[in-house]
């Protein structure tokens, strides 16, 4: 028999509660990924013009990977609140910072008008907007996979992940579509104001639906049985009891991301750099080419996920970071060939490989950490690691193309990754048959799980 934390929600609330997660995924990835394109393309001559293109590039990307930097910093604050005052609170408040801080990214003034404030503005937008994604991953992710049952969690809770793709196809296709409708000029003017401005719509719906779903049965248990121990004795930090109950699992996650993090920002940021630069693809080609990958990983994902509760997490995982890392020299040599359809090829190939790691992510994350330290356990592992992954990824990728003129130290800057992935997810334990309301810490603190927990089976 199910116990009131695990019980499962009704069929007809669970679609409403992944709808609820997809969406601000959705939306907070557009605000991204239209952050990073843009880098790529437009910022390098509107921010900093007195650069050489390949220089302003690197700085671009610089305040890119400033953004990664404030994730950390907002997985331990929003981590800490959601897992004192729940998971939906906190997915609001990010919802806001995020799609606040894009739509003003779109009223910014440029270099040309206010001199050096305009990066100086450009990057405390770009902290915001990291600060915010840093507490939304965890949350959204939480929220689905603590409504969910075990049988099916990594299918379900891979829904929000295809966020990532959502918000990638999202951000491409408004800039695809403005590059082919606008003349470069005009799009280098005004036009690539536009997509920034539109976040402050979906903002609004996300909020409309988000802010029509419950808390999680799981943690309004956990929260109770707090409260009844509170009276005998003080409950720690959630950091605290991450750090002492499942530091092993955060170093987990954190090796986990590293080739999941640098491979995707590899192949849908550096790309347009590389393919428009040293392969002589237009950006409109470079452009669409991310924009039906992106689409293709969409797709996958949830067919990843819905996989991994077969055959486990750990399997499905590993297999992602192993074929990402054989794929890295056979996707610059397609690339290289200036080809649509080789490009085409090597892209959506390399996220199809990407997927079968991104998809089990929320659900393997969300199952090592008990319910009282799950939002700060599973978003400390996840952004913590962004920093040394995605942050630097487009960057160090940039550098090495500028003094090597060679995408192979690109290629094995990818593998190391994949290698360092494959050690830390083979030192994991499987955790596709866990409840998450009776997973409890690796020390077996019992203030900290369900009491039936210690006659079960985690």
């Amino acid at each position: 028999m199910s116990s009131p934390a695990s019980a499962p929600p009704a069929p007809s609330n669970l679609p409403r509660i992944v709808a609820a997660s997809l969406i601000g995924t959705t939306i907070e990835w557009y605000d991204f990924f239209l952050y990073g394109s843009a880098a790529a393309l437009v910022f390098n001559k509107l921010f900093f013009p007195d650069s050489d293109p390949l220089v302003g590039t690197l700085l671009s990307f610089l305040t890119y990977a400033v953004g990664f930097a404030a994730r950390p910093l907002g997985a331990l604050v929003f981590g800490h609140y959601g897992d004192r005052l729940g998971r939906k609170k906190l997915l609001v408040l990010s919802l806001l910072m995020m799609g606040g801080a894009t739509f003003a990214i779109g009223l910014l003034p440029t270099h040309a008008t206010v001199g050096s404030a305009a990066p100086v503005l450009l990057t405390t937008l770009r902290l915001i907007q990291g600060f915010a994604l840093g507490g939304e991953w965890g949350g959204a992710v939480l929220l689905v996979s603590e409504h969910g049952d075990a049988r099916r969690r990594g299918f379900w809770a891979s829904w929000p992940q295809t966020g990532a793709p959502a918000g990638q196809l999202l951000a491409t296709g408004v800039l695809s579509l403005l590059t082919a409708l606008l003349s470069d000029d005009a799009f280098g003017s005004w036009g690539w104001r536009i997509p920034f401005l539109l976040s402050g719509v979906l903002v609004m719906v996300g909020l409309w639906i988000r802010l029509s779903v419950d808390e999680s049965p799981v943690f309004k248990e956990a929260l109770r049985r707090a409260e009844t121990r509170r009276a005998e004795k003080p409950e720690k930090l959630p950091l605290v009891s991450v750090l002492r109950h499942h530091w092993k699992d955060v170093l987990v996650a954190m090796g986990a991301r590293m080739a999941e993090n640098i491979s995707y920002y590899v192949i849908t940021a550096f790309i347009l750099v590389y393919a428009t630069t040293s392969a002589g693809v237009s950006k409109q080609t470079a452009l669409n080419t991310v924009l039906i990958a992106s689409a293709v990983h969409f797709a996958v994902i949830p067919a990843w996920g819905a996989l991994s509760d077969r055959v486990g997490r750990r399997p499905v995982y590993l297999l992602g970071a192993a074929g990402v890392g054989l794929w890295m020299f056979p996707f610059f040599w397609l690339v290289d060939t200036g080809s649509f359809g080789y490009l085409l090829l090597a892209v959506t190939v390399g996220l199809v490989l990407h997927g079968a790691m991104y998809a089990p992510q929320a659900a393997f994350f969300a199952e090592m950490f008990a319910t009282r330290m799950r939002y700060s356990g599973a978003s400390i592992g996840a952004q913590f690691a962004s920093v040394a992954a995605g942050a630097p990824a487009p960057l160090i990728a940039t550098a090495l193309l500028a003094d090597y003129g060679s995408s192979t130290p690109i290629a094995l800057y990818v593998i190391a990754a994949a290698v360092l992935t494959l050690i830390a997810v083979g030192m994991a334990q499987e955790t596709r048959h866990r409840d998450l309301a009776e997973v409890e810490p690796r020390d077996g603190d019992p203030t900290e799980a369900n009491p039936a927990a210690r006659a079960g089976t985690v």
